[in-house]
């Protein structure tokens, strides 16, 4: 019986690992491939990964909702505020295969078809709706490519609008949003007037900050989070009051967070190495800041953001070695930078990972809201003055 062909295009680490899995069951890449396959007809892509077993808990504090989900790292911090999750949204199949197999469910899909009222009703609304429409980087390419931004980027930049209707629809007692510091400015600050006009128009009290991760991990990275109080539950107009960070900022150190013997192959090739010293370079001699971050644990202890380009080449965070060339991070590395704790599963390719963590948001940063955020839920703390809407604490 004449068999079918099937041509793959496939990152090198897969193909690298596939060759070694053959030679370890003395099968060709072909056969290895095809018994591959085999396997995930026979039990499906999501089966081969085991899910976290369930484990005993207390009664949930409150419930919430985790929409543009990610790889979870919003759900993780209020889980461990007391949280329960009771509705997930993420479009990208790959953030979708490591997030179930972390969480045990797999979100629903894009959430601009999914009508609000079909969404359960939750004590707290979370979400880390995309930043490209607003981020320095994301303004920069589409501007050079003729391309609209901010809201007027009809793919992605109307998703905040789909986050409104949900909370006209179910009414949560409190949000959460994060973004990229610059949207506060972006647009001249007129981003940001609809995003805080539209809070008002649905009578939330809104309070925002710009926080730096540098303060809870070895990584400089600003984001605004936006929490927000219905004053129809909440007496008056609470303010609500950002915790203060954890005093340990001299003690961080991007050391701690590196691999002991970490695989050769995130060593840079001279070609690429070459290439980045002629960039930083020429743009140097320009009098520009651009070119790549190197971190040796000494002198240079904070690494730069990482962001979801880093899978490119990997120029912001770059780890100095006593000889040779420098290397990337590993993907482990990368979520230990993030604030995910080490039980944190990883099922996608190192390109998949890159782009996951540097989507995410910063763990740790999250949890220390999340839980000031339980202690208003909890009448534990009394409301401030109130402030300007909007206005920035």
């Amino acid at each position: 019986m004449p068999k079918d062909q099937l041509h793959l295009q496939v990152e090198p680490e897969v193909l690298r690992a596939a060759r070694a899995k053959a030679r370890e069951q003395d099968l060709s890449l072909q056969e290895y491939a095809t018994e591959a396959l085999s396997v995930v007809n026979s039990h499906g892509l999501d089966n081969l990964y085991p899910l976290p077993e369930a484990e005993p808990s207390e009664p949930p504090v409150f419930t919430f909702c985790d929409l543009f989900a990610g790889i979870g790292g919003i759900r993780l911090a209020f889980e461990k505020a007391g949280g329960q999750c009771v509705f997930s949204s993420e479009w990208d199949k790959f953030a979708k295969r490591t997030y179930r197999v972390n969480y045990g469910e797999r979100p629903k899909g894009d959430i601009t078809q999914i009508p609000p009222e079909d969404i359960p009703d939750h004590d707290i609304l979370t979400a880390g709706f995309p930043c490209q429409p607003f981020s320095i980087a994301g303004v920069s390419k589409k501007n050079s490519l003729g391309r609209k931004h901010g809201f007027k980027d009809k793919t992605q930049g109307t998703l905040f609008f789909n986050i409104k209707e949900i909370i006209k629809a179910k009414r949560p007692r409190m949000f959460l949003l994060e973004n990229v510091k610059n949207l506060k400015s972006h647009d001249k600050g007129r981003t940001f007037q609809v995003v805080t006009e539209t809070m008002e128009e649905l009578n939330y009290e809104m309070s925002a900050r710009v926080v730096d991760a540098r303060d809870y991990v070895p990584q400089h990275r600003e984001r605004i989070f936006m929490v927000g109080f219905d004053r129809e539950v909440f007496d008056g107009s609470p303010e609500f009051e950002f915790p203060k960070p954890p005093v340990r900022r001299k003690s961080l150190n991007i050391k701690t967070i590196l691999e002991k013997k970490p695989d050769p192959k995130y060593v840079l090739s001279d070609k690429l190495w070459d290439y980045l010293q002629g960039y930083a370079e020429k743009h140097r001699l320009a009098g520009n800041g651009f070119g790549f971050g190197l971190v040796d644990g000494k002198e240079n202890k904070i690494a730069r953001t990482l962001s979801a380009r880093y899978y490119k080449d990997g120029s912001e965070i770059l780890v100095k070695r006593p000889k040779g060339n420098p290397r990337r991070l590993t993907p482990r590395e990368c979520a230990k930078l993030m604030g995910y704790p080490a039980s944190f599963k990883i099922p996608v390719s190192d390109t998949q990972a890159y782009k996951q963590f540097g989507n995410s948001v910063v763990v740790p940063v999250v949890t220390a809201i999340a839980l000031r955020m339980k202690e208003y839920y909890c009448g534990q703390r009394e409301p401030k003055k109130k402030l300007r809407q909007g206005q920035f604490v």
